[in-house]
């Protein structure tokens, strides 16, 4: 399972539509959220458009793998979809924020890999939100707010990378995820092949 997260107006969302993109082995984890859907944006696409009544229902039920409050709403990743993707040999890719972030390393805590998404300044930061014209002043006044919180908490990550270049910060994601990949006890089999190797060695010197 890859993480990223960023404070809103980083770039982590369309990192992410970048990143399923071009790796067809990964799959995107889609949240379930009680906010208002965005005019740029579609349900079971974006994000699950769920009712307060809805949400509380499957989080009670256990049916969300984790589940947190940000900016006056609610969010949470579906727990069915993402363990059986794992099942059948697929990467999970989630766009959530460090609250989550926490619930799903106490959950899965070998088989998760975190990456914090930094903008280049506070200045740049603020002119994406306002660019995005998505949102009201009101709205972009708390992300702003709520941004420096996230800044900190996400030096508990297992990486940082700095989006001031699109492509270099896409680039650098890319081989987070092959390096995470690689690593021995995400390889099966690897341990049977070098023993292998080591035996037909052996043969060979005798």
């Amino acid at each position: 399972m890859l993480i990223l997260s960023s404070p809103s107006g980083a770039g982590k969302s369309t990192l992410t539509r970048a990143l399923l993109d071009t790796d067809p082995e990964i799959m995107l984890s889609i949240s379930a959220t009680t906010r208002q859907k965005r005019p740029s944006e579609a349900d079971g696409v974006h994000y699950h458009f769920l009712k307060q009544r809805e949400f509380d229902a499957m989080r009670d039920a256990g049916e969300l793998l984790e589940s947190a409050e940000v900016h006056g709403n609610c969010y949470g990743s579906p727990r069915e979809p993402v363990e059986r993707a794992l099942a059948n040999g697929k990467d999970v890719l989630f766009d959530i924020d460090w609250q989550g972030t926490l619930q799903v390393r106490q959950a899965m805590s070998t088989d998760v890999a975190t990456v914090f998404i930094l903008p280049p300044s506070a200045s740049e930061l603020r002119s994406r939100l306002e660019r995005r014209a998505e949102d009201t002043p009101e709205v972009i006044t708390r992300r702003l707010k709520n941004a420096a919180v996230e800044i900190e908490r996400g030096g508990g990550y297992d990486y940082a990378v700095v989006n001031d270049d699109f492509g270099r910060c896409l680039d650098e994601v890319r081989a987070i995820l092959q390096a995470e990949r690689l690593r021995r006890f995400r390889q099966p089999g690897i341990t049977a092949f070098a023993d292998t190797l080591v035996k037909e060695l052996g043969q060979t010197l005798l």
